[in-house]
């Protein structure tokens, strides 16, 4: 995978087009990557009670905002360096794979 935990990058395609957040977590094996504030949905999640005969004893009824998933390829990098949208190429540098910059040349980190 290309893009890693805690690098920023910028949404290309989709509702929230042009937003830049923080990755907090990578999906590898289903190609998705999990965004701080982007496309996020909102979730009414409805009262339960744990004793059916009494009410009021469970949680109450609430609206809760979910951020989900968005795939790999709807997303491009933001180079830390140049502060554009990139592609990342890799280099071998003593052995270490490193990822660059496609713009600038500069390593990603």
């Amino acid at each position: 995978m290309k893009i890693k935990v805690g690098d920023n990058v910028k949404v290309m395609i989709g509702k929230d087009k042009g937003k830049t957040g923080k990755v907090e977590r990578v999906y590898p094996v289903r190609l998705k990557v999990l965004i701080a504030g982007v496309n996020e949905y909102k979730r009414h999640l409805k009262a339960r009670s744990q004793d059916m005969g009494q009410q009021g004893a469970g949680p109450k009824s609430e609206i809760v905002t979910i951020t989900k998933p968005l795939p790999i390829s709807n997303v491009a990098i933001v180079c830390g360096k140049c502060k554009k949208t990139a592609r990342i190429a890799f280099k071998m540098d003593k052995g270490k794979k490193i990822r660059i910059c496609s713009n600038c040349k500069k390593e990603i980190e």
